[in-house]
């Protein structure tokens, strides 16, 4: 009863994403390309209208009406991503461009002046590329040095192996709560638990469980957390970094500039508090208002009603890729209930190149991704220069997956 009733909300809210509603190459667009970007809700869409059009000032530094409007709904949207990661305080979320940039203000704000020769910092063998080349750079200025997690036979985050890599001389653990090739759910809390254990501090990269799962930052206890609004129902070029308070306020300025001073003289300038300190310049303002629109969007769905449908929607994807004997699927296999791994299946199809296949789904109106996924590491550990990837975000349906189904099996079979 409960999945009927979610399944019809699901159906119910594809009419908030108009981009849904075309055709492409004559054909009703299937988009499975949530892991790289979600669709815009027209709540969204009307946020950033809303914006442009009737309050388009500066925030912060006017006091006329317009100034104040813009500074209002820009800092109410932090409010709301505060409330959507159950942060103790609203000086703890930072907006960033993006999740890339939260990682690199860690790493040069933090990282860069904490890391001594010597120390180390921990990631896994799936990261994204903006989970790894940031802490690259920091290892080669600082000396640190880098260590990984491996992967289990069933192709998931190596607990073990973790317990054992990790020591006193562990600085930094920083790793992906979701999979974006493999699919996995790594056990963050059980991570953040060891680390803080050997006295070292743990970052989350969020960016694919922040749309789908219901985040708890203090549950979770780890230091940063950082996600990216693009694949959450919110515009392109904004993101946000959640980290400790007295954390974030022993960090120096990662950018200089207007925004994120008190007093500026020749020779020095003194430093705001949380969260100015770590926004300097114009941000991006309409984009965080945005943000903050997608985020009380989701809360007003439910994650978990998000989540429960996501499951029953995996559930299916992989029930009717096992029809196809040629795939090999990348991470683990779901339970029976879909539940165990995120809502995405990366995969091969033998011989058949992942760009061959995305290029013929295309001309039948069916979006998936093709690549690395920037997980180039990943996939030569695998022994793969490319997977195939569809995604599925909580506006997809069991239809729109027979469809992909039917469309991979004609164009595996057209390449023999």
């Amino acid at each position: 009863m409960v999945a009927t009733q979610v399944r019809t909300l699901a159906d119910k809210l594809r009419l908030d994403f108009p981009i849904l509603y075309q055709e492409v190459n004559g054909k009703p667009l299937v988009y499975l390309d949530n892991a790289a970007t979600s669709q815009k809700p027209l709540a969204v869409l009307g946020a950033i209208q809303h914006y442009y059009r009737s309050d388009n000032a500066n925030v912060h530094r006017g006091v006329h009406t317009l100034s104040s409007r813009a500074t209002d709904a820009y800092e109410g949207a932090r409010d709301k991503v505060a409330a959507f990661v159950n942060s103790n305080s609203r000086q703890e979320i930072i907006f960033t461009r993006n999740a890339t940039e939260a990682i690199n203000l860690v790493a040069y704000a933090w990282g860069q002046t904490t890391l001594k020769p010597g120390d180390e910092i921990i990631l896994s063998v799936m990261e994204h590329h903006s989970n790894l080349v940031p802490w690259q750079i920091v290892a080669q200025r600082t000396g640190a040095v880098l260590k990984f997690v491996e992967l289990t036979d069933t192709q998931e985050f190596d607990l073990s192996q973790f317990r054992s890599l990790i020591s006193d001389k562990t600085k930094l653990v920083s790793v992906v709560h979701v999979s974006n090739t493999l699919g996995c759910i790594n056990p963050v809390e059980e991570i953040v638990a060891i680390a803080h254990n050997h006295g070292a501090k743990v970052l989350i990269d969020a960016c694919q469980s922040a749309p789908h799962l219901l985040l708890d930052v203090q549950t979770i206890d780890c230091d940063w957390l950082v996600a990216s609004g693009h694949k959450m129902c919110a515009p392109t070029g904004i993101g946000f970094l959640y980290g400790k308070l007295d954390l974030l306020r022993s960090m120096p300025p990662f950018l200089g500039g207007g925004e994120m001073i008190v007093d500026v003289f020749l020779d020095h300038s003194t430093y705001a508090d949380l969260p100015n300190r770590f926004e300097a310049g114009t941000p991006a303002i309409g984009e965080a208002i945005a943000l903050g629109t997608a985020v009380e969007y989701l809360t007003n769905i439910g994650m978990d009603k998000i989540h429960a449908y996501e499951q029953e929607l995996t559930a299916h994807l992989f029930h009717r890729l096992a029809e196809i004997p040629e795939l090999t699927i990348l991470g683990p296999q779901p339970k029976a209930d879909g539940s165990g791994r995120a809502a995405l299946a990366s995969f091969t199809a033998g011989e058949v190149h992942p760009h061959d296949l995305s290029t013929i789904l295309d001309g039948e109106g069916i979006a998936i991704r093709s690549g690395h996924h920037c997980t180039q590491p990943l996939h030569r550990i695998l022994d793969i220069s490319s997977s195939a990837r569809a995604s599925l975000y909580f506006y997809n349906t069991r239809e729109e997956i027979d469809v992909f189904v039917k469309e991979l099996k004609e164009a595996i079979a057209f390449f023999g």
